[in-house]
């Protein structure tokens, strides 16, 4: 007999009624995908999990005082919070994320590769540094808009929502970042295997 999962909206009930596993099922289940957007705008590893920390007490706060509302999907709801204290950090400090790896943390690392072997494995990593040099090449809303849309997984309505565009302007963004993209690589005769 399979079990199905709760789903979001059930574990937050369940936290509420005192189940504290439910959160941590919540967190677990989204935890990989907050911190990298986070790490993805601020790229600083360090700083990264303080600002996933300060997410995450945020949320327990917003649940614990009732003030969360069922109309959006949790994820949604909380990746608008991670953006909105990423956006206040580089507000606080007039800076603007850089997208590059460091040594302790790349964002293919988390993505899966399958059978892979080691001169694939080299092509893939070599290709996914281009490309990243490229988006961080992209003016910032265009860059923006292609983080939330292929390493957060958003959809363009809900990019729109979170960087307060219309979905018009978000679509436009990334267009123009997709051909500026293409320029590049065309302009510096990139080869992307």
């Amino acid at each position: 007999m399979q079990v199905t999962p709760l789903n979001d909206q059930q574990l937050i009930a369940s936290y509420l009624e005192g189940n504290e596993q439910a959160f941590e099922e919540l967190l677990n289940r989204h935890q990989q995908k907050i911190f990298t957007s986070i790490y993805l705008f601020v790229k600083d590893q360090s700083l990264a999990e303080d600002i996933f920390q300060e997410v995450f007490i945020k949320i327990i706060d917003t649940l614990r005082k009732g003030k969360y509302n069922h109309e959006g999907k949790f994820l949604q709801w909380a990746m608008r919070i991670s953006y909105n204290m990423c956006v206040d950090y580089f507000r606080r400090n007039k800076r603007r994320p850089q997208l590059s790896p460091t040594d302790t943390f790349d964002i293919f690392d988390i993505l899966q590769a399958h059978d892979l072997n080691a001169e694939q494995t080299i092509i893939r990593s070599q290709t996914h540094e281009k490309i990243r040099q490229l988006v961080d090449m992209l003016p910032p809303e265009q860059r923006e808009v292609v983080i939330l849309r292929h390493y957060a997984d958003m959809s363009f309505k809900e990019i729109a929502k979170l960087t307060r565009v219309s979905i018009n302007t978000a679509l436009g963004r990334m267009r123009y970042a997709l051909i500026n993209i293409r320029k590049m690589v065309e302009e510096k005769e990139v080869v992307l295997q």
